[in-house]
């Protein structure tokens, strides 16, 4: 019979390519994590690590394992999730994913009113990139994610829209661009830009609408932190495309004629992995937020009204 625990041991060490890392995870010591994974390689006759130094890497057979170890935990985790649901209660740990500038902007007031109104929920926040977050909750590594959703649905997860981020063209306030009173798309790759990095989906998003209209950015600096490109941008490093919410007077919208761009944030999660009680409160919270805000936007829609 296959010892659980030390399924949960390999793959740990599997995702983190650490012993060490593995046993702080775990909170067990580096031994007692070789221990178990030294059975569970005796157990099924074969190696599942190469170490070398302090490298570690899968072997073929651990390649093999690897996936079939997460659905094993996954598994057990939601045989737990469904029975611990029966009950009714909404309590427990929910592990939550999302960006910061989602975290920042648009997180504090819900989690407030959670916390308030679900006390026996310890919440577990991770802070990343959308794109990292995106990927987590695809392994089934944590329950929710908050964050700039990707342009193309991924088949194992459940897509669901609560904000529309409208983003807008910015410059500093002594930027070559920010007397003109109008900007055309074409006069902006002559100047620097400063964007996310194009492995994100909100870089991907600003470069493909550029490229629609046969323009090549200049893009001299890139970093994923929104406030940090509004900090470059805001003492004239070059031009970006920022969230409207984060305008302050540091910074010049630039009217640029025929352009809208938005973003869809929203709650991802795994399709095959049932939610808590506390991950189905908080889904709950949020869709309320997306009615409230959909109300506010458009006032006469009935389908907003409650």
């Amino acid at each position: 019979m296959i010892d659980i625990d030390g399924i949960k041991a390999f793959a740990t060490v599997a995702h983190t390519q650490s012993f060490s890392l593995a046993a702080n995870h775990l909170h067990l010591t580096q031994p007692a994590v070789s221990k178990r994974i030294a059975l569970l390689e005796s157990q099924m006759g074969v190696r599942l690590f190469d170490r070398i130094g302090r490298t570690v890497n899968l072997t073929e057979a651990g390649r093999a394992l690897e996936p079939r170890a997460r659905d094993i935990l996954l598994s057990i985790e939601d045989t737990q999730r469904v029975i611990s649901n029966m009950a009714g209660n909404i309590g427990g740990r929910l592990s939550l994913a999302t960006s910061h500038h989602i975290g920042l902007w648009h997180l504090p007031q819900i989690l407030r009113s959670y916390a308030q109104k679900y006390p026996d929920v310890a919440l577990d926040l991770h802070f990343m990139d959308s794109e990292v977050a995106h990927e987590q909750i695809v392994q089934g590594n944590l329950e929710l994610g908050i964050i700039t959703l990707a342009p193309t649905k991924h088949n194992r997860l459940a897509s669901i829209p609560i904000w529309k981020d409208k983003l807008v063209f910015v410059c500093s306030v002594d930027h070559p661009l920010a007397s003109a009173d109008k900007v055309f798309i074409g006069d902006l790759p002559e100047y620097p830009v400063i964007l996310p990095d194009m492995s994100t989906f909100t870089g991907r998003i600003i470069k493909e609408l550029f490229e629609e209209r046969g323009h090549a950015l200049n893009i001299s600096m890139s970093t994923n932190y929104l406030e940090t490109i509004k900090m470059l941008v805001s003492v004239g490093l070059g031009w970006s495309v920022l969230p409207e919410s984060m305008l302050d007077d540091s910074i010049k919208i630039l009217n640029v004629p025929n352009i809208s761009i938005e973003r869809p944030l929203g709650v991802i999660h795994h399709i095959q992995r049932t939610l808590s009680n506390a991950g189905l409160a908080f889904l709950e919270l949020l869709q309320q937020q997306a009615l409230q805000q959909q109300a506010e936007t458009n006032p006469t829609d009935p389908t907003t009204k409650q």
